[in-house]
């Protein structure tokens, strides 16, 4: 070979062997930059689709924050027959073993958030199949709840929770509704569906539940108390406390509340007059309450009793340093608390003579 050929093929080798590096090494280069424009218009692009976290947050969390509120269903005024306005199902009846009608108790109800108690005429019943009809059809507790949901829906009533009562609630509603048959609110882990029509004549509160070889139905429809007790004169208070060392007032509050309703105001009165005539006389104000319900908030409950009607003497000119207030709860019971009657002796308020 001549040097001018060797000369050119070791050029080519050269050449060669930069080619092949270049190739191997990769060439950074620089991201592309987009105009100031579109990197505006993405961003406010991206703002607009992105929840605004607090309005989110504000949405989801509505609910639970602030609980149940009648006051937000609408209102019905559809014609209701006779309590308990809903008839059983045909082929269906109420056990008879399994059924209580009261004109006026209390009902514990889940609301899809907490409890509601309420007052006013209540209505339980365990639902089977009619006798009649055994050996013809099978029992079914989704016809049951089906049909009366219908008929519960097309009156106005709107449900308001559905499912399995939540676990925490359940000690607190049995309390309640133990007075009550059975059959008529099921199981602890039944479903249910719980209805409320919002009425000017009083709002009804329906339960229903499924218990697989029964149904249970509970209605209520809210009431104040018909009070039939008469007031105690300064001087029957005067003799009761001068024989027993106390005496209970005939004192009613609004439900699950220490408001004293208007038409017991005349019985603080008295009690104003007693002192007023003996100022030598130094009283213990003291609640009391059924064993329904848990028992730390009947304890509370009746403490704020007492004190409402310690507030009620001495804004009405008592001192205060004569009056004490104290709430025992249901620990001290004057009657059974297994029937109506005897519940209604326990939630009292008494005077007692304070040495």
């Amino acid at each position: 070979m001549s040097n001018t050929y060797r000369a050119l093929a070791a050029c080519l080798a050269v050449l060669f062997v930069g080619c092949a590096q270049d190739a191997a090494v990769p060439v950074e280069r620089a991201p592309a930059v987009e105009p100031a424009e579109q990197v505006e218009a993405d961003s406010a692009r991206q703002t607009a689709d992105a929840p605004d976290p607090d309005t989110r947050s504000d949405l989801e969390l509505a609910p639970a924050a602030l609980g149940f509120d009648i006051a937000a269903l609408p209102a019905s005024d559809h014609p209701l027959g006779a309590f308990p306005f809903f008839s059983i199902p045909d082929g269906y009846s109420a056990s008879p073993t399994n059924t209580r009608t009261v004109e006026f108790a209390d009902a514990a109800f889940w609301n899809g958030h907490d409890i509601t108690r309420v007052e006013g005429r209540v209505y339980a019943a365990g639902i089977r199949l009619d006798r009649a009809m055994r050996g013809q059809k099978e029992f079914s507790d989704l016809e049951v709840v089906r049909n009366l949901q219908q008929v519960i829906t097309e009156a106005g009533g709107v449900e308001i929770a559905a499912g399995q009562t939540p676990s925490a609630l359940r000690d607190e509603i049995f309390a309640v509704m133990r007075q009550y048959p059975g059959e008529s609110t099921c199981y602890h882990n039944s479903e249910r569906q719980v209805f409320v029509l919002r009425r000017t004549d009083g709002n009804v509160w329906v339960e229903t539940c499924r218990g697989r070889t029964h149904a249970g139905l509970v209605v209520a429809q809210e009431q104040a108390l018909q009070v039939t007790s008469t007031l105690l004169p300064a001087s029957a208070l005067e003799q009761a406390l001068a024989d027993d060392g106390r005496v209970a007032l005939q004192v009613h509050f609004a439900t699950d509340s220490a408001q004293i309703l208007a038409e017991s105001l005349p019985q603080v009165e008295q009690v104003v007059e007693l002192l007023n005539a003996d100022p030598a006389l130094d009283l213990s104000i003291e609640g009391h309450t059924d064993n329904t319900g848990n028992a730390a908030r009947n304890r509370t409950l009746s403490q704020s009793r007492a004190e409402s009607v310690v507030s009620a003497i001495t804004n009405a000119g008592i001192a205060a340093d004569r009056l004490d207030a104290a709430g025992h709860g249901d620990t001290r019971p004057v009657a059974d608390n297994a029937d109506e009657a005897g519940r209604a002796r326990n939630r009292r308020v008494e005077l007692v003579r304070r040495d």
